[in-house]
């Protein structure tokens, strides 16, 4: 295989370190090896400063960006439970199709596209519709909004609600504030900011949402022991994204679920000890002025620019294309 080598400039994915490339070609080893549980132990650890978080349960789920978002969904909703979704963009109305795929009863607080919702928005939709998880999308790469978040944990835990963020597309780029925020549960991906490839989603679990999760336990038949109980709340009905069984398999106990995508674990590790070296608020500096200087170099070119400038993601910017050019005619030419 020889695929050209091209600057990826869309929403992700973006080009790969050199470093995490060179990771990912680290020769295999055991699922419970020694070294292996160490990787996984230190992997835990960074993540946490790229969470901004103390949670102990923040690691990886095996599987694209979505998979985090799924597994997250399917393990804190129960069947028939009510799903609060910000609906301001295309992965909002993700959201809402994978709490229906699940089973849940779905509300939504409409926004419209370019904009973002408000806390006094935010806590009258809970406080109306009093879900058991509310969700939203950090930074939607359909409008380019990064929806502000301070305040919103403590919404939610004044009402009795957990609370679920995607951070894919801000994760690594812009703060990613989980203990400030309050929120219980936050998942992202490498393919954006993270300078990685597609195929693993970095989660964090509060000590709440760990408590609720587990409350849905369920071991499988061939590993289950005596000192192991049942949950007493409602099956979590995946098996891949069991959070529950994936917590286990991630704890001392190195309880057996799945085996760990061990390339993915090396460029996840990579990619979170780039990042921290950089140090995060230098990281975050420096997608905030290439942000400035796309925004200001298209305005000076006499071109408009999609959504808010007072919530733009700094490390997305969209572009109206002007009438009467073939937007895949240049798309052509950048390829050339």
């Amino acid at each position: 295989i020889d695929p050209p080598h091209r600057l990826l400039m869309g929403p992700g994915p973006v080009n790969v370190h050199p470093r995490v490339l060179r990771a990912m070609s680290a020769d295999m080893l055991g699922q419970f090896d020694p070294e292996m549980t160490r990787y996984m132990n230190e992997t835990m650890a960074l993540y946490r400063r790229v969470f901004m978080t103390e949670n102990r349960w923040t690691f990886l789920v095996d599987g694209t960006a979505r998979a985090g978002i799924e597994a997250a969904l399917v393990s804190l909703v129960e069947p028939g439970a009510r799903l609060l979704v910000i609906q301001a963009g295309r992965f909002g109305l993700l959201l809402s199709e994978i709490g229906q795929r699940i089973g849940a009863e779905i509300r939504t607080l409409d926004i419209p596209w370019g904009e973002v919702a408000s806390l006094e928005q935010i806590e009258a939709a809970i406080t109306t519709h009093r879900p058991q998880v509310f969700a939203a999308i950090h930074g939607d790469t359909s409008t380019t909004m990064a929806q502000p978040l301070a305040g919103v944990g403590a919404i939610c835990q004044r009402h009795g609600v957990l609370s679920y963020v995607d951070a894919t597309a801000t994760l690594g780029g812009m703060a990613v504030a989980t203990d400030a925020w309050g929120v219980d549960v936050v998942t992202g991906g490498l393919q954006k900011c993270m300078g990685g490839p597609p195929g693993s989603a970095p989660i964090t679990i509060s000590d709440r949402a760990a408590v609720h999760i587990m409350k849905r336990r369920h071991v499988e038949a061939g590993i289950r022991g005596e000192d192991l109980d049942e949950g007493p709340g409602a099956l979590i009905r995946s098996n891949y994204f069991d959070l529950a069984m994936i917590m286990e398999y991630w704890s001392e106990k190195r309880l057996n679920h799945h085996t760990e995508a061990t390339s993915m674990l090396y460029a996840a590790r990579e990619a979170a000890r780039v990042m921290l070296e950089e140090g995060l608020e230098a990281r975050f500096a420096r997608h905030r002025a290439a942000g400035a200087a796309m925004s200001a170099g298209l305005r000076a070119m006499g071109l408009s620019l999609y959504g808010q400038d007072a919530y733009r993601m700094t490390n997305v910017t969209g572009v109206y294309i002007p009438d009467g050019v073939d937007g895949e005619r240049v798309r052509a030419r950048m390829r050339g």
